[in-house]
């Protein structure tokens, strides 16, 4: 069988879910099958070469997962034509300059979101890489999450009726570094150096909710640091300068409302790390990132308000388990096989770098919200430079 060799060059690897999502479950699991197999017959293997900035690192990683090649030098990676490939999963601040580079050498760019830390810099990936002709995309996880995908099948079922309301709950206990290890890099905390809820979270929630309910068209947003003084990896004290919670509300193009809670201060008491509800005419659903929920118009209890007996109703009795109906493979892994076959066979894929702007624009406004404490619309981009 013939094979299609394909070089992958991966920047900032070396961090939790670049290394876990990116380069384990996706890039190393296709590889250790034995590559993809294309319509014409020929068979995809992926070659990554890892670039980073800490050569232990790199080395420790490429001898754990078997990968021959690594290096400190991005120039020297890019330099290389059997590499056509440049992913990035680097620190927002660092990627739009790495990025820039990789189009400027003819690569094609896949990378994680957010693209840019304003909207300026974003749009101007997306002009670049057009212009270049590159191809180009950037991760959407969640729309490959078991969760969401049935929530997506409940929609397009008209399980709903009409559609009146999106809720969404997310987030867990970030903790502040003083005397438990951190379960999140410092640099998040520090707006300077990209950090903040937002601009890391909004770009998640824009893809998600255009491509899964109805396009965003206003946002209203609170964003808070609650906690200001935090620790960093060397144990300094440090005074975080980046919200650490966001209350959001979005008014959707199909009329719903959404009401977003996101947050890096919370201890959930919920099934999942998120949940989110969609509440409609004939029925509703919950969905988390592996599960969904539903309840129908026919099987909704009558609630009565009584504070002097205990409730007697078990309102989670009452929903019913989506059944999974197919095998969900990884959610990272399907776009990185998605956009493998858009590079080498064409194959169709949505979520480019434009798109990715899209989410960076809603991070800025609802910044732009939270700062002017009033409702912003959420004006169309497009693709072409004014």
């Amino acid at each position: 069988m013939d094979q299609v060799r394909v070089g992958i060059i991966m920047n900032g690897v070396t961090g939790r879910m670049g290394t876990r999502q990116h380069l384990e479950r996706s890039i190393v699991a296709i590889r250790d099958q034995g590559g993809l197999d294309l319509a014409d017959g020929r068979r995809l293997v992926v070659d990554p070469i890892l670039v980073g900035r800490n050569p232990a690192k790199l080395e420790n990683l490429a001898k754990r997962y078997r990968i021959d090649r690594w290096t400190t030098d991005l120039d020297q990676a890019l330099d290389n034509p059997a590499d056509e490939i440049y992913f990035d999963a680097q620190t927002t601040k660092e990627r739009a300059v790495a990025v820039s580079k990789a189009i400027a050498a003819g690569k094609h760019i896949f990378c994680e979101k957010p693209t840019a830390t304003s909207l300026a810099d974003a749009l101007e990936l997306a002009h670049l890489a057009r212009s270049a002709g590159v191809k180009n995309g950037v991760v959407q996880d969640k729309l490959f999450l078991p969760g969401m995908m049935k929530l997506k099948r409940l929609i397009d079922s008209g399980f709903f009726g009409t559609l009146l309301s999106f809720r969404m709950n997310f987030g867990y206990w970030v903790f502040e570094g003083d005397w438990q290890t951190l379960n999140r890099p410092s640099w998040n905390y520090r707006s300077e150096d990209g950090g903040g809820l937002v601009l890391d979270m909004y770009p998640h929630w824009r893809y998600l909710v255009d491509n899964v309910v109805s396009p965003i068209t206003s946002v209203l947003c609170h964003t808070e640091i609650h906690i200001p003084r935090r620790w960093d990896e060397s144990g300094q004290e440090y005074r975080s300068t980046a919200e650490d919670a966001a209350y959001g509300m979005f008014k959707l193009a199909n009329g719903v409302i959404a009401q977003f809670t996101t947050s890096w201060v919370t201890r959930p008491y919920r099934d999942e790390i998120g949940e989110w509800q969609l509440d409609g005419t004939h029925g509703s659903a919950i969905a988390g990132l592996r599960d969904c929920k539903t309840q129908e118009r026919v099987n909704t209890p009558m609630p009565v308000w009584n504070p002097d007996i205990p409730n007697p109703l078990d309102f989670r009795a009452g929903w019913s388990e989506v059944p999974d109906n197919q095998e969900f493979a990884n959610a990272f892994r399907i776009q990185w096989e998605m956009f493998l076959r858009h590079v080498v066979e064409d194959a169709p894929f949505s979520w480019d770098l434009f798109e990715g702007a899209k989410g960076v624009q809603l991070a800025d406004l609802a910044l732009l919200s939270s700062q002017e404490r009033r409702w912003i619309d959420v004006p169309e981009l497009t693709p072409d430079p004014a």
